[in-house]
Parts: C-alpha cells; sequence; structure tokens
C-alpha cells in the first residue's frame, strides 16, 4: 500500500535554512511532528529545531534506518563525504536532493545504483508555503514515488518537474537564487527611498507592499511582465523616466549576466564536489 503524505516518515540530513524552510512548511500544512526527522551536525541548531517543532532528532544513521523518504539537505561541498559514511542498505527508500551541484549521476555513485533519488532546488519562501521548486528524477524513480515528492514539496509552494537534469542548474540561478535578487532590489529601493525624505518605516511599507502587488498583478493576470511594465510606462512620465535610467546602464543586460552566472556556479560545485 502507497504511504500517505501524513504518514510517511521523512528524514532530514542537514538541519540548516533550507531544511527549515521545508520542516516547518510540512508542519504549517499539517503533517504530524512525530513523522519528521532531522540530524545535523551542530547540536545546539538540532536542539533548537526541535525544541520549536517538536520533531524527532537523532544521528544521520538513525535517520537513515527509520525514514521512508530521505531528504538531503547538506552542503554540496560536503555531500560525497556525508553520503559514503551513510549505509542506505533498504533499496525501496526515495532520496530527495536538495543541495546545488550535486548531479543524480555523483548521488547514485555515493548512495549505490539502481536506488530512486529526485534532485530539486526550493527556495526559501517555502517558509510560508509560497516556495517555487524545480525537480528531476533518475531512471528509478517509479510513478508513485514521483507523486509522493510531489506531495512533500507542494506542501510548501508550487513544484514542477523539468525535462531535463541539466535545467535544474538554471532553476537553481533562477527560482533557487531568485528571492535574493528581489530583495537586494528591495533593499535599494528602501536606501533610495530614504535618502529622499521618507522614513524608514514608511518606506519598507509602501516598498514590500508594492513588491506583492506587482508580483500578484503579473502572476494572477494574462499579460506578460513586458506588457504590465508598458501599462504602467505613460509616455513622458515619472515611470519612462526611472525605466530609462534602468536601460542606459544596461539593466536586462546584467540581469542575463547574474543569472549565467549563478547557473555556471551551479555547475561547478557539481565539478568540485566529484574531486
Amino acid at each position: 500500500m502507497r504511504l500517505t503524505l501524513d504518514s510517511t516518515i521523512i528524514g532530514f540530513i542537514g538541519a540548516g535554512n533550507m531544511a527549515n524552510s521545508l520542516i516547518r512548511g510540512l508542519l504549517t500544512k499539517g503533517k504530524p511532528p512525530s513523522t519528521i526527522l532531522a540530524s545535523d551536525i551542530d547540536p545546539v541548531k538540532l536542539e533548537s529545531l526541535k525544541k520549536e517543532t517538536k520533531i524527532e532528532t537523532m544521528s544521520n544513521q538513525e535517520t537513515i534506518d527509520r525514514a521512508d523518504v530521505i531528504v538531503l539537505a547538506i552542503k554540496p561541498q560536503i555531500m560525497k563525504s556525508v553520503c559514503l559514511d551513510l549505509d542506505l542498505s533498504d533499496p525501496s527508500k526515495l532520496v530527495i536532493s536538495i543541495a546545488a551541484g550535486t548531479t543524480l549521476t555523483q548521488l547514485e555513485k555515493w548512495l549505490g545504483n539502481g536506488r530512486a533519488i529526485v534532485r530539486c532546488m526550493p527556495n526559501t519562501p517555502a517558509l510560508i508555503g509560497k516556495g517555487a521548486t524545480g525537480m528531476f528524477g533518475n531512471r528509478h524513480v517509479r510513478e508513485n514515488q514521483r507523486t509522493l515528492t510531489q506531495e512533500i514539496i507542494g506542501t510548501v509552494g508550487i513544484s514542477v518537474w523539468v525535462e531535463s537534469e541539466s535545467d535544474i542548474d538554471i532553476v537553481t540561478a533562477v527560482s533557487g537564487s531568485g528571492p535574493a535578487y528581489f530583495f537586494l532590489f528591495m533593499e535599494a529601493m528602501e536606501g533610495a527611498a530614504q535618502e529622499l525624505g521618507l522614513s524608514k518605516e514608511l518606506a519598507r511599507s509602501l516598498i514590500y507592499s508594492t513588491a506583492v502587488g506587482a508580483a500578484e498583478l503579473a502572476n494572477n493576470g494574462e499579460d506578460s511582465a513586458a506588457e504590465l511594465r508598458k501599462k504602467v510606462t505613460s509616455p513622458g512620465g515619472t515611470t519612462q523616466h526611472a525605466i530609462r535610467v534602468f536601460e542606459s546602464h544596461d539593466f536586462k543586460n546584467l540581469i542575463h549576466k547574474a543569472i549565467a552566472a549563478a547557473r555556471n556556479r551551479s555547475v561547478e560545485l557539481a565539478k568540485e564536489s566529484s574531486n
């Protein structure tokens, strides 16, 4: 009988920011704390997580032994050493990796061939149920495991299957790192507003609400982002003058270079972790 999301024991190897986002997102959606396990090299972090969420915490191997689904939420630089230290003998267990730049080929080599592994990249808005995650599974992932993976990731936002594993590196650059790009833009807007005379509190309130409103308008309407921008950019108006400044500094090309740099770094991480 296929395990349901409520009854599936999910074990997190690593309890950093992304694991925290997923754990808290799962709990927010009603998953029982007794069905979530976690381990981490930092005992202080682990104790704090246990106290705040009421989940069970234990060693890496104990987590592996008890979980039906194992979520690898550790830094790519140490993924190889951690995986090689694990005794993952049960072939029925599903492994989900949320580490940037660690390929399925590497994970299969370190964990054993023939194992069902899904590589995915969620982002931190998963903490409030607004995450965006791309997923790609190896040839051993069965349909019911794909469904279970989507149910797990889907509790913290949207989740989509990509067509090739290389697409995960692009997902990492766009949605995985993406929140930081928006935060940087909002941070810059806050600074400009304050320098021009608004209080910190007022600037923050206006900018955050504007960001949410713009995202909702783009997400819920039929117009593209380009069409929405044109509609608010009246000829000779204030918006047009601001847009001209962005364009004079090759804004779109700068964004392209930044996202390409993030994608390339994801690829590099895979090469580094294989050494």
